[in-house]
Formats: structure tokens, C-alpha cells, sequence
């Protein structure tokens, strides 16, 4: 599987920035769709299934019991628009039971078309643990509009961690519709990283999370000059127990970032958090930080904290008395305010987003 980047028409270097191999010994499941074409997809594991959504409608009948469970196809016209003969999109799937530590690697190409019209379903059986690196970027020079519709089934017991790295260009509009499920004693982990520019994304998963289940959104924002990002995270705790935990770190230099977080405490015993961080690089560009907290039940507990600044001129002096030139310390201050600790990540999962980030500060600084 490795070194067939040429031979499927695609940008090796676009790949690698968002930290796709398509390497075998380094993946146990690999996904690659261009515009709506699925290229390739192998599973490496047998605890794991890959294939596109169209090869797993005709392969399993109840798959279509998923489709369209958790989103409404009348949501907003981006939804109504990827209701089409044509969608394509990956079905992932670990078995009940099955261990999958090593990721499962999925990227969609957005190459030719003016559209592209995605439906993704993943599902992490009973007592699974699956672990996905999924990528979203453009050729070089292509105008276009993304959509992406996602919707995720965590069942009892199981534990899904999906990161996403998004990579596009300011010729490119993005709108994911993304649900997710967590059933009884479940655990969802989301890692989103934007570091690139992009026309516009706007994206607002919502999970609903039931009985001693767990959801946690981890997102990195980067907006240069001209970049709109509207993005942000809900948890709808709806089962006794529940927990939820949403950080963000954005940065502007130039661009617009509307950060948002939404936790409703709708069970008794829940417990949530949110944490919105901004920092400003440049003069000009915008964050605004919207926090929301919603308790239906009085024996709920949720916080949230928000803060939004530039970096202090205390902090690059201190680094400067250390040995550190200006750029040396304004480079280590915002590289440690991008770095979230991810706990019970793979060590392949880290890794991608921490070369993804170390590649981002080139064009950052």
C-alpha cells in the first residue's frame, strides 16, 4: 500500500500534512476517497471493517438503519444537499469486543469536483475500542465546497477515538454535519486541528451521551488572514452519570474564529466542562468565544471557563532571560498554548498531531 500516492492521482506532500501514510505496517485500515470516487480502502486487522458506504449497503442490509439515525436530512440546505444518488463516504466498523489500537487512516480528496457530497458512518461495536485518524484536503489550486455528513455509534462499553485534521485552501468552503451516540458506559474522544487557511468551516458536532457514557472534544484553530472558522462542540448528557468535557485553543492572525460550546446537564448526577482559550497574533482578525451551559435537573455540575488575549510581553521576557531569542520564545509560547493533553491517545495519534502543528508554525511566525 505504501508508495501509491503517484499511482492514485494524488498530492503526496498534501497528504503528509495532514498525516496520512497510507502504510500498512503503520495503519490497520486504510480509507482514501477522491471527489466521489473511494480509490482504495483495506482493512490490516480482522477486528476491523473498511470499506466505502456504498460497498456496505449492498454488503450488510441493516446498514441502512443507520443512515440518516441521528441527522435529519432536513436539517439546513447542506444536509438536503448531500441527500444524492452519488454520496459516498467510509463505513468503519470495529467488531464486538475487537481491540484496534492502532488507527484506522481515512482521507477524503477533494480534487475536480464543485461539490463534494460525503456520508460517513463508523461504529464501535460492544466492549470495542477503535481509534480513527480521518484527513480532509484539497488539490493544490481547486475551488470547491465540502460536505461532509458523520454520524457516529460509540455502543456499551466501547471507547472511539477519531481525530480530525483538516487541510484545505482559501478557495475551499467546509460543512460538516456531524452526530454522535454514545450508548451506556461509552466513551468518545474528538481531536479537530485546522492550522491551514480555508475560505469558510462551519461545523458543531453534537453528541448525545447516555448512562455512565463519557464525550470529549479537543479542537485546535488556526485562522489566517481571510480565513472564517464558525466552530465549536455540543454534549447533550441525557443519562444519569454522564460526563462531558469540551477545550479549545484558537488563534487568530488575521482571521475570524467564532468558538462555541454547549453542554446540556438533561440527567441527574452529570458533571461537564468547557474551556475556550483565544490568543490574537496580529492586529487585525477576530475571536469570539461563546460558552453555554444548560441545566435541566438542580443536582447537575457544569463550568465553564473563556479567556482571550495576546501573548504577555512578562512571558517572552522571562524566556528571553533564559537564553531564548524574541522569535525563539514567541514560537515556544505559542506552541505549548496549542498543545492539549489528549489522555488515553494512541502514541501514532499524537505523533500526527504534533508533527501537524510543528509544520503550521513555518507559516504562523
Amino acid at each position: 500500500m505504501s508508495g501509491e500516492y503517484g499511482e492514485l492521482g494524488v498530492d503526496k506532500e498534501r497528504l503528509k500534512e495532514v498525516g496520512i501514510e497510507l502504510d500498512k505496517s503503520k495503519r490497520s485500515g486504510v480509507y482514501l476517497q477522491e471527489d466521489q470516487d473511494a480509490k482504495t480502502f483495506s482493512s490490516f486487522f480482522e477486528g476491523v471493517e473498511v470499506m466505502s458506504i456504498k460497498q456496505a449497503m449492498e454488503k450488510y442490509d441493516w446498514v441502512k438503519d443507520y443512515f440518516w439515525k441521528i441527522l435529519r436530512k432536513d436539517q439546513d440546505e447542506f444536509t438536503r444537499m448531500a441527500d444524492t444518488e452519488d454520496v459516498n463516504g467510509y463505513f468503519i466498523r470495529s467488531l464486538p469486543g475487537a481491540k484496534v489500537e492502532i488507527p484506522v487512516e481515512a482521507c477524503l480528496y477533494l480534487k475536480k469536483v464543485e461539490k463534494q457530497r460525503v456520508h460517513n458512518i463508523v461504529i464501535a461495536e460492544e466492549g470495542s475500542e477503535l481509534n480513527i485518524i480521518s484527513s480532509c484536503t484539497s488539490h493544490p489550486g481547486v475551488a470547491g465546497m465540502h460536505i461532509g455528513i458523520s454520524e457516529f455509534f460509540v455502543k456499551k462499553n466501547a471507547k472511539l477515538s477519531f481525530t480530525m485534521i483538516h487541510s484545505w485552501d482559501t478557495t475551499i468552503e467546509v460543512r460538516p454535519r456531524t452526530a454522535i451516540k454514545v450508548e451506556e458506559g461509552g466513551t468518545f474522544i474528538s481531536n479537530y486541528i485546522l492550522l491551514n487557511p480555508v475560505k469558510l468551516v462551519q461545523t458543531y458536532p453534537t453528541a448525545y451521551v447516555e448512562k455512565d457514557g463519557a464525550v470529549i472534544f479537543n479542537s485546535v484553530i488556526v485562522a489566517l488572514e481571510g480565513s472564517v472558522v464558525d466552530s465549536g462542540s455540543r454534549a447533550v448528557l441525557m443519562g444519569e452519570n454522564s460526563r462531558a468535557e469540551i477545550i479549545s485553543r484558537t488563534i487568530s492572525k488575521g482571521g475570524k474564529i467564532i468558538a462555541r460550546g454547549h453542554i446540556i446537564g438533561d440527567a441527574p448526577e452529570v458533571k461537564g466542562h468547557l474551556e475556550c482559550k483565544g490568543l490574537m497574533l496580529s492586529e487585525s482578525g477576530l475571536i469570539d468565544a461563546i460558552p453555554e451551559l444548560e441545566a435541566r435537573y438542580p443536582n447537575v455540575e457544569l463550568s465553564h471557563e473563556a479567556a482571550i488575549g495576546k501573548i504577555a510581553e512578562e512571558e517572552i521576557f522571562y524566556l528571553m532571560s533564559r537564553g531564548l531569542s524574541r522569535d525563539e520564545a514567541i514560537s515556544a509560547i505559542v506552541r505549548g498554548f496549542m498543545e492539549i493533553e489528549i489522555k488515553g491517545l494512541p502514541e501514532a495519534l499524537q505523533e500526527a498531531i504534533r508533527r501537524t502543528i510543528e509544520m503550521a508554525e513555518r507559516d504562523l511566525l
